[in-house]
Parts: structure tokens; C-alpha cells; sequence
């Protein structure tokens, strides 16, 4: 009875310690804004809200980041089937729990865009939403060429 009841408690500590260590490394995955340097190729789509219309928006772009919490970016960007050749400048921060925010500069238009963004698959996807008031965009953005890649 005694080895059951050592048996028992043994696993039931084993069971608590077990189940902390996932909180405990919850808060910090070990991100940084290095985690992120490198080009990642952005997709995204969704709309902008206008008080006199709403404006379709698809864009594609090569991002940039170079790991100390810079970035640009080079792309195409369609409201509503107008075509803009656009660039963008800005920041970008990294939490350790691989979440993050950037904020960039939109060229030719002269528009300021916040973003949130989680890291996923191993460092080489960004799952994107804009912040923005009015904003509905989401997309993805893969490194172009993956973490280990030669090219990279």
C-alpha cells in the first residue's frame, strides 16, 4: 500500500512539474529581431474602408529585415484593380514569445501602416494582420529562401 501511495505521489509531482514547464516557456520562445533577418516574400489581401468606399486590396511584396529591427520593401499593390508600384520603409520589433509589430512607410503614397505578426514554421513564415483603424488586411509572409538555404 505504502508503494502504491509513494507511486502515486511521485506521479502526481511529475504531473505538475510537467505541466509549468509549458507555462513557464509560454511567455519566451527565445525571439528575437534577429529571428527575422532575411527577405520574405509577403502576400496579402483584404480591404480598406473609406467614408465615401471600400477599396479592394491585394498586394505582393519582397520584404526585408535586417535583423536589428529595420526593414523595406518592394512591391505591387492593387486597390481595386488600380495598379501601384509602391516601396516601403519602417521598423520592426520581436518579442520573445515570437509575436512582433512593424511599422512601415508606404512610397509614393505617403501612407504610415501598423502591423501585427506572429512567427511560425521554424522562422521562415509570418502570419500578418494590419492594425489600422479601417483596415482589413491579412496575409502571409515566407522566406523567400528558407532558414539554412545557401542563397539566403
Amino acid at each position: 500500500m505504502k508503494r502504491i501511495a509513494k507511486t502515486f505521489t511521485i506521479a502526481a509531482l511529475a504531473a505538475v512539474v510537467l505541466s509549468m514547464a509549458p507555462a513557464a516557456k509560454a511567455a519566451d520562445k527565445g525571439c528575437s529581431n534577429a529571428s527575422i533577418r532575411g527577405t520574405f516574400v509577403f502576400r496579402g489581401s483584404g480591404s480598406v474602408i473609406d467614408p465615401s468606399a471600400v477599396f479592394l486590396l491585394n498586394v505582393v511584396f519582397v520584404q526585408t529585415f535586417d535583423g536589428n529591427g529595420a526593414l523595406t520593401s518592394t512591391g505591387v499593390q492593387s486597390h481595386s484593380g488600380n495598379i501601384l508600384q509602391i516601396t516601403q520603409t519602417g521598423t520592426y520589433t520581436v518579442n520573445p514569445d515570437c509575436t512582433g509589430t512593424y511599422t512601415a512607410l508606404i512610397s509614393p503614397i505617403g501612407l504610415t501602416v501598423h502591423f501585427f505578426f506572429v512567427i511560425a514554421d521554424n522562422e521562415n513564415d509570418l502570419e500578418v494582420l494590419s492594425t489600422d483603424p479601417n483596415t482589413v488586411v491579412s496575409g502571409t509572409a515566407r522566406r523567400q529562401f528558407p532558414v539554412g538555404d545557401w542563397r539566403q
